[in-house]
C-alpha cells in the first residue's frame, strides 16, 4: 500500500508560479511512476505530467501535457519519496484541483497518460489562478 500526501496548492494570479509536492509512504517497487492530475469542474480529469522512478537511479523520462509543455515541470527527490511540479507562467485555465497518483511495478505509458494505469491517489491540493 502506498499513501500519497499532496501539499502547495494556493491562490495566484495569472502569471504566477506555485510548487506542487507529493510525498508517497514507500515507493514499493523498483520501477514506477508517478503523475499528476488536474480536474476542473465542468471539464474532464487531465493528465498534466508523469516522471518514471527507478530506484537507485537519477533522471527518468519525463510527459507533459501539451497545455502545460514549456510552463510546467516535474522532478523528483528519492530519498524523500517525493516529486514535484513547478508550475510557472500560470493561466486561469491551469485552476483545478491537482491530484498524484502513483503506478507501481511499471514505467510511465507513453502519452496520452491515462488515470486507469495508476493504483493509488492522493486526496489532491486545490489551485486556483484569478486573471
Amino acid at each position: 500500500q502506498v499513501h500519497l500526501v499532496e501539499s502547495g496548492g494556493d491562490s495566484v494570479q495569472a502569471g504566477g508560479s506555485l510548487r506542487l509536492s507529493c510525498a508517497a509512504s514507500d515507493y514499493i517497487s523498483v520501477v514506477n511512476c508517478m503523475g499528476w492530475f488536474r480536474h476542473a469542474p465542468g471539464k474532464e480529469r487531465e493528465a498534466v505530467a508523469a516522471v518514471n522512478i527507478r530506484i537507485g537511479h537519477n533522471g527518468g523520462s519525463t510527459f507533459y501535457a501539451d497545455s502545460v509543455l514549456g510552463r510546467f515541470s516535474i522532478s523528483r527527490d528519492d530519498d524523500k519519496y517525493t516529486v514535484y511540479l513547478q508550475m510557472n507562467s500560470l493561466e486561469p485555465g491551469d485552476t483545478g484541483m491537482y491530484y498524484c497518483a502513483f503506478r507501481s511495478g511499471a514505467w510511465c505509458n507513453a502519452p496520452p497518460i491515462r488515470a486507469d494505469d495508476f493504483h493509488y491517489w492522493g486526496q489532491g491540493t486545490q489551485v486556483t489562478v484569478s486573471s
